[in-house]
């Protein structure tokens, strides 16, 4: 029996050891499910006003200042080619030689006719003034006097329409040789010595490019004109004067070593791109630059006292840019930005929603931070005071 009478008490023992650990525990837990997280601690950065330099890019085309398409101005067959694709050339230098056989006989048939029309002129003159003095004897009639003037007047018409043929066949014989019209550089030749060249052919014999100065042709959309012209505020023209120098990426993306500026912007909007062209004049000296090129034209776009932010500070919701505001507290507060199109592609420049001394959130925006909660501030690298960017 006193075997037995041991085992109940410890099992009871047991039993109130066991709950009371229970209940340590369970109040263990409670506590540890009131104990608050700690603070996360992210970098916040202080706003500031600078200056930024930002840039807007535009895709174009490069033409030379001249692009003239060689044309024939007679019908005939290529005897010469006198040049070569991408040959530097003056003004007045042969370019082609067509079959001059022809013509050189027009010319010599035109010079004969010329010749018996002087012969008839001549004769026609000896018989008028051998009939002016008989009328004036009264020895012929003055009709008969007068159809020898006639015939002498036409003799005269007939001298001055063969010498006109004669000139017209002379230029035509000029024209087999084909001359640059201008200083510049030899375009693709399609075609060779023996090709029948045409006034009416739609390929040209080739292309005279005068570079020394390049246009890039590029567009402008009605938005981008109504902010040169501040919204009527100054003229399109006094819009271009102002406009600061313009820079040349090539397609390679280097930079070309000289600046432009921009020349004529269209007074027209085109109505099926809404744009209008842009032409901005670029000095060649070294023909490096090619008509027909691409390239990419860059107007930089400076501002002083603005609000430069990193763009991973910011979150877009439904079109809408947002921060994350430190208030004194240290408390995140969601506010509304409105920041320009234009961007680095890094940082962003703020119009509206901030201002110089508010502190910011710069990291885990949209995972570790949301609004309303405590955060423990870390210093972060403040956002450079200017930059470039790129657009369209």
């Amino acid at each position: 029996m006193r075997r037995i009478t041991m085992n109940v008490k410890e099992l009871v023992f047991v039993s109130i050891t066991g709950m009371f650990m229970l209940t340590l525990g369970s109040c263990g837990g409670k506590d540890g499910a009131t104990m608050q997280q700690p603070a996360p601690e992210v970098a916040v950065m202080t706003v500031s006003t600078g200056t930024s330099e930002l840039e807007t890019t535009y895709p174009a085309t490069i033409k030379g200042k001249t692009d003239i398409d060689i044309r024939p101005q007679v019908t005939g067959f290529i005897t010469k080619v006198h040049v070569d694709e991408g040959q530097q050339v003056r003004r007045g230098q042969v370019l082609f030689t067509l079959d001059q056989v022809q013509y050189q006989a027009a010319v010599e048939q035109a010079q004969a006719a010329v010749a018996v029309a002087k012969t008839a002129v001549s004769t026609a003159q000896m018989t008028a003034d051998n009939k002016k003095a008989l009328f004036d004897k009264n020895i012929i009639s003055e009709y008969e006097y007068q159809m020898a003037v006639n015939a002498l007047q036409q003799a005269r018409a007939q001298q001055s329409q063969a010498e006109a043929s004669l000139v017209t066949a002379r230029k035509n014989l000029a024209y087999t040789v084909v001359t640059a019209p201008s200083d510049g550089v030899i375009g693709s030749i399609p075609n060779r010595e023996g090709s029948l060249a045409s006034p009416s052919s739609a390929q040209p014999l080739t292309t005279v490019s005068d570079n020394s100065q390049v246009y890039a042709y590029f567009s402008l959309t009605e938005k981008d004109i109504l902010q040169l012209v501040g919204n009527g505020e100054r003229t399109l023209n006094n819009a271009i004067a102002s406009m600061p120098e313009v820079q040349l990426r090539l397609a390679d993306g280097t930079m070309y070593s000289l600046p432009g500026k921009v020349a004529t912007v269209s007074g027209v909007l085109d109505a099926a791109t809404g744009a209008s062209n842009v032409r901005a004049l670029f000095n060649n000296p070294t023909g490096v630059l090619r008509s027909g090129a691409s390239g990419t034209v860059i107007i930089p776009r400076n501002q002083e006292n603005v609000i430069l932010i990193p763009q991973k500070a910011t979150q877009e919701l439904q079109d809408m840019r947002y921060v994350f505001v430190v208030n004194d507290s240290n408390k995140t507060v969601q506010t509304r930005i409105q920041v320009l199109d234009i961007n680095d592609g890094k940082n962003f420049v703020v119009t509206e929603g901030l201002k110089p001394g508010d502190r910011i959130v710069t990291e885990g925006v949209g995972t570790i931070v949301r609004d309303g909660i405590v955060i423990k501030p870390k210093t972060a690298t403040a956002a450079p005071a200017d930059g470039t960017t790129s657009e369209k």
